[in-house]
């Protein structure tokens, strides 16, 4: 154990469901010893029609040193930490930003592959919708990767090609020669609309599989979860020795115990 946080008061206010992060910076959070509170949407004065600027008010008031945020408006964590002093993490503000989730996964890609200059990942999957896509793009673009984006034309716009990127619709394509594969999730509950015609479909074109005959043996495969198995992955390449998707939940609480020290110590 680590005392470098003790006798500070850490905050999770998630409002949107979670596992992998809020457990990780809550176990993050106790092995610094800080004193950890968890906060959901359900059990908030938010459900009564109180403000997200009056709840966070309210926790600096009662003594918080941190909040850890998670909330569905873009630009939330931003805003709070423009009205409040105590330091605000971001922990996924809707479609926009995933930060921790963007280390975690830069962490688990240095340590196997090390210098990423020069490395091909492809990104797959619904980027539309994903925070965690945006916040990778960048982390990969600062370390000097070559990125690929891939998935349905409805969910990866051609303009995402202005930042750097290459952008193809054809899974073969985006895979071959690939030294990283880095799968999202369809995010079902920021979508207002239908983008593609079913999920059998989608698992179709955009799965990844066994036997896809471009794909590099030694092809490391990332997933930020939850997974939906035998829709964007099969269980046999998410549970092979090609997948370091528990290894970013294990990464994830060495990283954020990281961000406590540096914004809480």
């Amino acid at each position: 154990m680590n005392a470098t946080l003790k006798g500070k008061r850490i905050v999770n206010l998630f409002l949107e469901p979670s596992t992998r992060t809020r457990i990780a910076f809550e176990i993050a959070a106790k092995s610094l010893e800080a004193d950890v509170i968890s906060v959901a949407e359900k059990s908030s004065s938010l459900t009564k029609g109180e403000s997200l600027r009056d709840t966070a008010r309210n926790i600096q008031a009662l003594g918080a040193d941190a909040i850890v945020l998670r909330h569905s408006s873009p630009g939330s964590a931003h805003y709070l930490s423009s009205i409040i002093s105590v330091p605000i993490i971001n922990a996924g503000d809707g479609a926009h930003e995933h930060p921790s989730q963007a280390l975690l996964d830069l962490f688990t890609l240095r340590e196997k592959l090390g210098d990423l200059r020069g490395k091909k990942i492809t990104i797959l999957g619904d980027i539309l919708f994903s925070r965690v896509a945006r916040s990778n793009i960048w982390g990969l673009l600062k370390l000097g990767a070559h990125i690929t984006l891939s998935g349905p034309s409805t969910l990866v716009p051609k303009r995402f090609e202005d930042f750097g990127l290459r952008v193809t619709y054809n899974l073969d394509s985006a895979v071959e020669d690939a030294d990283a594969i880095m799968l999202l999730r369809i995010q079902h509950e920021r979508q207002t609309q239908t983008h593609f015609p079913s999920l059998e479909e989608y698992s179709k074109m955009f799965g990844l599989k066994v036997g896809r005959s471009k794909t590099n043996k030694n092809c490391l495969i990332l997933h930020p979860g939850p997974i939906n198995r035998g829709v964007e992955i099969d269980s046999n390449l998410a549970d092979n020795e090609q997948s370091l998707i528990l290894s970013q939940v294990t990464n994830g609480v060495s990283v954020r115990m990281a961000i406590l020290h540096l914004y809480c110590s």
